[in-house]
């Protein structure tokens, strides 16, 4: 059932009980029962009438009755109906956007180092955990080279135009040799120069098309799975994370969904790949509970936004990881302004 359809079963009165019931376990994180709700109605209904509306939003999967309690909160898909159909976003709090300005400093600092502020201030404020994907490196290459480090471990060295250089472990295909890793740089950097990494995965994945017997495989095989991945111990410094304790303070449940959570976010070539998801879609996107397929098991929720360079192109993403019960009418106006003000920023900059 799509949630146009549920939205319109409810009739005024379920409108305003689901409501106060989501709203209430947004600002408290327990279950409400009918008796709390009767002080807080517009309209003067008696318990038993409230308990029955709660069980008829239970039925429709919008509420869950917890334990033995005989209070509701909502379930997963009842806060799904309530954040895209019933709720209100407040406006940026003027010391919280003071707070985020506050990140540029007087300064100009390196674009890493500010981001790194901007996920630091956003984590403060809004004492979740604070993703931010810087943006992709996108200058010409000069020049790829491959270097052994063992039968399953090697590096490749991307030196841009720019002068900037990037190192990068990963796990090449068996039975590769340094001999082997040598001729495959060869064959990259005769047709590397000029082009960034997306315009040269671009041009091989076309000759891997037509002409796949003759390529060397090691470079069929790097281009295809996005030149050189990273390794699965390797950081990923696109990455940036910050404010996990918070987290040990939020009400995501027990220590050991938190655990779940922080092996997650140990995990930063996933969220990199997750977050990469963002540049099909501009604004705001919210995730909630097993919707993120990457923290599904922690019971937590994921806002996130993507912002863009000068040239309207996405680039990169911040978001805040809660608990599913997060202030989203504060949270998503405060993640949209983030990512709008780093947006703006970035397009200043040449690189």
């Amino acid at each position: 059932m799509s949630q146009e359809t549920l939205l319109n079963q409810l009739n005024e009165r379920s409108r305003e009980v689901f409501r106060r019931v989501v709203e209430s376990y947004l600002d408290t994180g327990e279950p409400v029962g009918s008796r709390t709700l009767t002080r807080t109605l517009s309209e003067k209904v008696s318990a038993a009438t409230i308990r029955n509306v709660m069980q008829d939003l239970e039925f429709m999967g919008l509420l869950d009755s917890p334990h033995t309690s005989a209070g509701r909160m909502p379930s997963q898909q009842g806060l799904r109906l309530f954040v895209d159909g019933m709720m209100e976003v407040d406006q940026v709090a003027p010391q919280d956007r003071a707070a985020i300005d506050q990140t540029l400093g007087n300064d100009d600092p390196e674009t890493g180092v500010l981001l790194d502020r901007v996920s630091t201030a956003l984590s403060s404020i809004t004492r979740g955990a604070s993703l931010v994907l810087m943006p992709k490196h996108e200058a010409p290459i000069r020049h790829i080279e491959f270097v052994s480090l063992g039968p399953d471990r090697a590096l490749v060295v991307l030196v841009f135009a720019d002068g900037h250089v990037e190192n990068r472990i990963f796990t090449p295909p068996p039975g590769q040799t340094p001999s082997s890793m040598r001729e495959a740089g060869n064959f990259l950097n005769a047709m590397a120069e000029g082009k960034t990494l997306a315009e040269l995965r671009g041009h091989l994945a076309q000759q891997i098309t037509t002409r796949r017997r003759e390529l060397d495989v090691l470079a069929a095989e790097l281009v295809e799975s996005g030149i050189a991945l990273w390794g699965p111990e390797a950081m990923d410094p696109r990455l940036i994370v910050r404010g996990r304790s918070n987290l040990l303070d939020s009400e995501i449940a027990d220590l050991d969904r938190v655990r779940v959570l922080f092996d997650d976010l140990e995990r930063k070539r996933d969220i990199v790949d997750f977050l990469d998801l963002t540049e099909r879609g501009e604004g705001v996107r919210i995730f909630i509970g097993s919707e993120n397929k990457l923290f599904s098991l922690s019971g937590s929720a994921l806002v996130v936004s993507p912002y863009m360079n000068a040239d309207r192109k996405i680039v990169g993403a911040v978001g805040v990881i809660g608990p599913t019960r997060l202030n989203y009418g504060r949270i998503v106006p405060i993640v949209d302004y983030t990512a709008q003000l780093v947006g703006r920023v970035l397009s200043g900059r040449k690189g």
